[in-house]
C-alpha cells in the first residue's frame, strides 16, 4: 500500500494536466447552402480548410505513412461536414459490405470532442464500402460504447486515385458545449493490406490514443446552434410466435414506442412504453466449475443505449486486468426465471445530461409479476420498481469522481447499494477506486475495488485488489457474488519496443497473489509469471502462469494454471483466435478437487465481398479425484453472415453441445436472423430460435418418454421500428 501511495503522489503531481496537440488545428468555415453527401467533391470543399500531415502509430510507429490522407471540414447552421480523401491503387482497396457496428475493409474515422473535457469524444466511422459505425470514446480514449446509435450520413465513391468520404453530421444529433470557441478532433485511417493504422495527431506508442491530445478545431466567427424540437418518436410494431409443445405455436402481436428528446445539447431523455426486450441471439453456451454464477453480456438496446453515465471509472478496454464492481448489472431487470420463463418490463426511462464538468444521469424501470416453477414449487416474482442515479465530475483537469445509488422495490423488500468512485488519470496510467455500502432492508455491508495501470516505454505495473464484506448482497441488482472475499493481485516487468524489424513488442512479468474468503477461512497465497510477444503483422501469442498454497471444501492443495492465448488479424480477409489452458482446482459442480484443461478457436473469413462465414469452436476436459478424465464437452458454433448490400444483413448461426459420456449431442440451438437498417435507426428485424435438448419428455399419460433430442423451445419475433426525427 506504501508503494502505490507513494507512485499516486509522484504520478499526481507531475502528470496531471495532460498537454494536447496544440500545434495540430484546423478551421472550421461557415458556408450558406448544405453540402449534397454523394461521395462527389464539389467545389464547396475548395473553401474548406484540409490538414495532410498523418502520422503511424503502427506498425512503425511515429513514422511517415505509406499512403497519402487528406482531410478536410466545413460547417452549415445545422450540420457539420467532413471530407476525408484517401489516396491507394483501387486494386487492393478491401471494399466489403457492411452493418452499423459490425464492419471491416479499408475504414477512416472521424472524431470530435464537442466539450472540451479531454474524455469523451464521438467517434464516427466510414469503410470504403459506404458502411458506417459510430461510438463514443470514453475515459480518454480507454473504452468504447458502440451501443451509441446518432442520426448522421454519410457516402463514399471511388476514383481512380483511391476513394473519398463525405460524412454529414447534424448539430442536434449531438451533445455539445454551445459556447466552446474550438472543439477537439482527430482523423484516424486503418489500411488494412498494410496492416498500417495512421492517425493526424501523435500519440505515444505506449499509450494509444488518447482524447487529451487531440488538435483543435477552431470556429471561424461561428457558433454551433440546436435546429429543431430534437425529439425522436420509435414506434415499434412485434410480432411473436412461441412453441407451446406438442407442435402448438402460440401467436402474439404487440405494440411498443420509444422516446429520445434533446431539450438542450447537453440533456437526453429516454422513454419506452411496453418494451419488448427480447434477445435476438441466444447467450453461448456457459462451462462453469466455480463456486460463482457465470456473468452475461447485456445485449438489449434500451440497456446499452446512453449507458456510459452508470459505469464506474477504471474500466480499459486493452486490457481485463482490472474491472470495477458491477453494482447496476441490467440482466437482472426483466430476468429469466429458473423455469425459463421471463418477468415482464412495463415501463422504462432514462434521463442523462451535463452542466459544466458535471455529468449526471437517472434511470427508472418497472416489472410486472410472474409466476414460476422451481422444481416442483410454484412461485410469484412480485412485480418491482428498479432505480438508479449517478452524478460524475470532472476533477484535476482529465480524473473524475463520481457518486451512484442503485435500487429496487417491491412490496415485501427494498434493495440498493450507494457507490463513491474515480479515477486519477495520467496518458500513460490510470489509478481508478471504488467504495460502495449496499443495503438489504435493515442490513449491508461495505466493498472497496482498486486498479492501477502503468504503462512506460520500458515497464508495465499493474495492481487491483477488492475487499468484499460478507454481508455485502446486491444480488437483486447488481454482480459482485465475490462475498466474503479479499484479494490483490500485483505484476510487472520489463517491456521491449522494436522501431524496425518484425517483432514489435515484448513483455515479461512477474508478480503475486493474494486471495481470501470467508467460505474457507483460509489465505491462498502465490506467485504469477507471464510473456508476450507481438507482431508487426498483427499477431501475437501470450502464456502465463501462477501457482499458489490454496483451499477449498477444507482441502488444502498446491493450485496450478497455465494459460496460452494467440490472436492473428493479418488483413481484413482473415482473423481468429487460438487458446488453451489446464488447471488444478476444486471442481465444485462435481464437489471433488482435480485437474480441469481447455482449448479453443475463432476464426473467421469473408470468403466474398457479401458473404463471411466462421465458427468458434471448444472443449472443455473434467478429470476425476484420480486425475484421469471423466469428462469431455464439446461446443462449436458455426455461422453464416450474408449483406448482399450495405445495412441489410442474413446470419445464421448453430450452438450444438456434443457429450462424450453419452457420446450425443446434448443440446442443439438453430438461430436465423434478418435485420435490415433502411433508415437512420430505423430497422426491419426477423429472429428466429429453436432450442433442442434431452431432458425429460413425457407423453399424454404422463409417461416418461425414451430421452431423445426434442424441441424445448422454438420462438419467432418480427420487428420492425421507424424514427420520426423533429
Amino acid at each position: 500500500m506504501r508503494i502505490l501511495l507513494s507512485f499516486l503522489l509522484l504520478v499526481l503531481f507531475s502528470t496531471l494536466i495532460v498537454p494536447q496537440n496544440y500545434s495540430k488545428k484546423i478551421s472550421l468555415r461557415k458556408i450558406d447552402n448544405h453540402v449534397i453527401i454523394d461521395g462527389e467533391i464539389d467545389n464547396v470543399w475548395a473553401l474548406a480548410d484540409s490538414v495532410t500531415d498523418f502520422t503511424q502509430h503502427q506498425p512503425y510507429w511515429s513514422e511517415k505513412p505509406s499512403l497519402k490522407t487528406v482531410a478536410k471540414v466545413l460547417t452549415s447552421d445545422e450540420s457539420l461536414y467532413c471530407l476525408i480523401k484517401c489516396y491507394d491503387d483501387r486494386g487492393v482497396t478491401e471494399y466489403q459490405t457492411g452493418i452499423l457496428d459490425d464492419f471491416g475493409g479499408d475504414i477512416v474515422s472521424f472524431m470530435i470532442d464537442t466539450f472540451n473535457d479531454k474524455r469523451t469524444a464521438y467517434k464516427f466511422a466510414v469503410a470504403s464500402s459506404g458502411f458506417r459505425s459510430d461510438a463514443r470514446l470514453l475515459d480518454d480514449a480507454r473504452n468504447r460504447d458502440y451501443s451509441w446509435d446518432g442520426i448522421w450520413f454519410a457516402e463514399t465513391k471511388r476514383y481512380n486515385w483511391g476513394f473519398a468520404v463525405e460524412i454529414e453530421i447534424p448539430y442536434k444529433s449531438i451533445q455539445y458545449n454551445e459556447s466552446a470557441e474550438h472543439w477537439g478532433i482527430d482523423f484516424d485511417r486503418w489500411i488494412p493490406n498494410l496492416t498500417e493504422d495512421i492517425y493526424w495527431c501523435a500519440y505515444e506508442e505506449n499509450e494509444g490514443q488518447r482524447i487529451s491530445k487531440f488538435g483543435q478545431m477552431v470556429f471561424e466567427n461561428f457558433y454551433p446552434v440546436e435546429s429543431g424540437l430534437n425529439l425522436e418518436i420509435f414506434p415499434v410494431a412485434i410480432g411473436k410466435m412461441s412453441y407451446l409443445g406438442d407442435n402448438k405455436y402460440k401467436v402474439e402481436p404487440d405494440a411498443g414506442i420509444d422516446f429520445f428528446y434533446n431539450p438542450s445539447p447537453r440533456l437526453t431523455l429516454q422513454a419506452t412504453a411496453n418494451p419488448d426486450f427480447a434477445q435476438i441471439e441466444a447467450d453461448p453456451y456457459d462451462f462453469n466449475i466455480s463456486r460463482y454464477e457465470s456473468y452475461f453480456s447485456e445485449r438489449r438496446p434500451f440497456f446499452t443505449q446512453g449507458n456510459e453515465i452508470f459505469m464506474p471509472a477504471g474500466r480499459q478496454r486493452n486490457t481485463g486486468f482490472y474491472r470495477p464492481l458491477e453494482l447496476f448489472y441490467s440482466r437482472r431487470i426483466g430476468k429469466k426465471l429458473p423455469d425459463g420463463s421471463e418477468v415482464p418490463l412495463v415501463f422504462g426511462a432514462k434521463a442523462f445530461g451535463r452542466f459544466g464538468d458535471t455529468e449526471y444521469g437517472s434511470f427508472i424501470a418497472g416489472t410486472g409479476s410472474q409466476d414460476f416453477k422451481d422444481g416442483d414449487a410454484q412461485l410469484t416474482e412480485e412485480s418491482a420498481y428498479f432505480a438508479s442515479a449517478r452524478v460524475k465530475k470532472q476533477i484535476f483537469d482529465n480524473s473524475s469522481v463520481g457518486v451512484l445509488y442503485v435500487g429496487k422495490f417491491d412490496q415485501n423488500n427494498d434493495y440498493g447499494v450507494l457507490d463513491i468512485d474515480g479515477a486519477f488519470r495520467g496518458s500513460n496510467w490510470q489509478l481508478a477506486y471504488q467504495l460502495a455500502r449496499s443495503f438489504k432492508n435493515n442490513e449491508g455491508d461495505y466493498a472497496f475495488s482498486a486498479g492501477l495501470t502503468s504503462v512506460s516505454d520500458g515497464w508495465i505495473t499493474y495492481v487491483k485488489t477488492r475487499l468484499i464484506g460478507a454481508d455485502f448482497d446486491i444480488d437483486q441488482i447488481g454482480f459482485v457474488p465475490w462475498r466474503g472475499n479479499s484479494q490483490v493481485v500485483t505484476l510487472s516487468g520489463p517491456r521491449w519496443y522494436f522501431d524496425t524489424g518484425y517483432i514489435r513488442q515484448i513483455l515479461m512479468y512477474a508478480g503475486g497473489i493474494v486471495n481470501y474468503e470467508d467460505a474457507d477461512l483460509y489465505t491462498d497465497l502465490g506467485g504469477l509469471f507471464g510473456f508476450n510477444m507481438q507482431f508487426r503483422d498483427n499477431w501475437g501469442f501470450e502464456i502465463n502462469l501462477d501457482l499458489s498454497d490454496a483451499k477449498d471444501s477444507d482441502i488444502n492443495y498446491s493450485s496450478f494454471s497455465a494459460n496460452f492465448s494467440s490472436w492473428f488479424n493479418p488483413s481484413a480477409k482473415f482473423s481468429g483466435n487460438l487458446w488453451g489452458g489446464y488447471q488444478k482446482t476444486y471442481n465444485f459442480s462435481r464437489d471433488y478437487l482435480s485437474f480441469y484443461s481447455w482449448a479453443g478457436t475463432s476464426v473467421s473469413s469473408p470468403i466474398s465481398t457479401y458473404l463471411e462465414i466462421g465458427t468458434s469452436v471448444d472443449v472443455y476436459i473434467e478429470g476425476d479425484p484420480d486425475y484421469n478424465v471423466e469428462e469431455v464437452i464439446y461446443n462449436a458454433r458455426p455461422y453464416f453472415s450474408l449483406t448482399p448490400v450495405n445495412n441489410l444483413n442474413i446470419k445464421m448461426y448453430v450452438d450444438n453441445v456434443y457429450v462424450s459420456s453419452s457420446d450425443k449431442l446434448e443440446r442443439l440451438i438453430v438461430g436465423f436472423f434478418f435485420a435490415y437498417n433502411f433508415s437512420p435507426k430505423s430497422w426491419i428485424y426477423l429472429a428466429f430460435n429453436e432450442f433442442r435438448d434431452r431432458s425429460e419428455e413425457y407423453d399424454a399419460n404422463n409417461n416418461i418418454l425414451p430421452a431423445k433430442l426434442h424441441v424445448t423451445d422454438r420462438a419467432a419475433v418480427l420487428k420492425v421500428k421507424y424514427l420520426y426525427y423533429f
